[in-house]
């Protein structure tokens, strides 16, 4: 880790900067990548990539300068379910000790809800010691800074609305993503959102690296590379990039430009995947209800059920049966040609919704009773001529 330079206030002054954006032009996540994040499924996607990471710092030399630790673990947070991510790298450059620890809650759509970012430097005449804030809210994300530097210390808060926010992935968060897009699949020229060096919210850009071989105890392992950029407002743009073994393990991670580089030193433990079994397949077969028991046994329960069902019914209407048998002998009387019309004008006289008719008839009006030898009374309804 290098020594940034930081602009130095008297110890105690207060920077606050409220409710607003880094001036220029608000940097926003291209829609693949919001897309990207909207589509991951929390309950499934990281079943396999809770683990944790161990690797070495090295020199360009091949000296050994210190550790890169990661843990990914679920866990609960002010009553959600939430992701803890743990980092830490510690070491000496130079006989300078230096280092950085994270420690970030995300949730399984890997949105930051609290981050604690901490790097120091320590520089025999001038240490620094930078500490990052980062805490969701109602109304946006409060971050708060404080960098010390020798005796000088500076401390800035600002708050940064949900809106602006759209496609945040911290330091944190972006661990646990480098593992998802290893997972998944990584749309091209993803463009996300994260903060700078200073605090300032950034454009990362996250792009595939070819595939190559790396060589861990003496074996060769394929691995898988992504490089991530963050396009600074204010600064040069700086660029990570990390290699992936094939179940999500990271083998290799260096910022370029950088004479640091964290590798893997030890192959770990596969992890083990539960195997899916194939969907079974069955052939449809014809159903005969009849000679299968027990579909039979439910017709016949259904069958007693039914009979018991209208006998009761039946028994509490008795003129059902009266007018059902009044509707058969004078049909079976006319003995008409279209039974369905000639049912319809019969109980329409028993309909409420019908108009109901005068009850005399014109002797040019037709009726559906003409008459007969056994109803002499019809003559009688008719309406009298003039």
């Amino acid at each position: 880790m290098s020594a940034d330079t930081v602009n130095s206030t008297p110890s105690g002054v207060v920077s606050d900067v409220s409710n607003s954006v880094d001036a220029g032009v608000v940097p926003k996540a291209s829609a693949n990548g919001l897309e990207f994040l909207q589509s991951i499924d929390g309950e499934t996607d990281f079943k396999y990539l809770l683990f944790d990471d161990n690797l070495v710092t090295v020199s360009d030399t091949g000296k050994e300068l210190g550790e890169f630790t990661v843990t990914v673990e679920p866990t609960k947070y002010k009553s959600h379910e939430l992701f803890l991510i743990h980092a830490n790298s510690h070491g000496a450059i130079d006989g300078v000790p230096c280092g950085t620890s994270i420690t970030c809650y995300v949730t399984k759509q890997l949105e930051t809800i609290e981050q604690q970012h901490h790097e120091y430097v320590k520089l025999e005449n001038c240490p620094l010691d930078r500490k990052t804030f980062i805490v969701r809210q109602e109304d946006g994300y409060v971050v708060n800074r404080v960098i010390t530097q020798g005796e000088d210390v500076q401390r800035t808060a600002k708050t940064i609305p949900l809106d602006a926010m759209q496609g945040f992935i911290s330091e944190g968060s972006n661990l646990l993503l480098h593992r998802l897009l290893i997972e998944k699949t990584l749309p091209d020229d993803m463009q996300l959102l994260s903060f700078d060096s200073d605090a300032n919210l950034s454009v990362a850009v996250y792009k595939h690296l070819e595939e190559r071989s790396q060589n861990v105890e003496g074996l060769d392992m394929r691995v898988f590379g992504i490089e991530r950029t963050i396009i600074s407002t204010t600064d040069l743009p700086t660029t990570w990039q990390s290699y992936f073994s094939g179940d999500c393990h990271l083998t290799n991670r260096v910022q370029v430009g950088s004479p640091v580089t964290m590798k893997l030193a030890e192959i770990p433990a596969a992890i083990e995947r539960d195997e899916e079994p194939p969907k079974p397949t069955f052939e449809k077969q014809q159903l005969n209800w009849e000679e299968d028991m027990q579909l039979y046994s439910r017709f016949l329960d259904r069958k007693e059920e039914l009979k018991g069902d209208h006998a009761v019914y039946m028994r509490h209407h008795p003129e059902l049966k009266a007018l059902l048998a009044d509707f058969l002998q004078f049909l079976l009387l006319r003995k008409p040609d279209d039974v369905l019309s000639f049912a319809a004008e019969y109980f329409a006289a028993f309909s409420n919704t019908m108009p109901s008719s005068s009850p005399y008839m014109a002797s040019s009006t037709s009726t559906p009773f003409p008459a007969s030898r056994t109803n002499t009374g019809i003559e009688k309804l008719r309406t009298p001529t003039r």
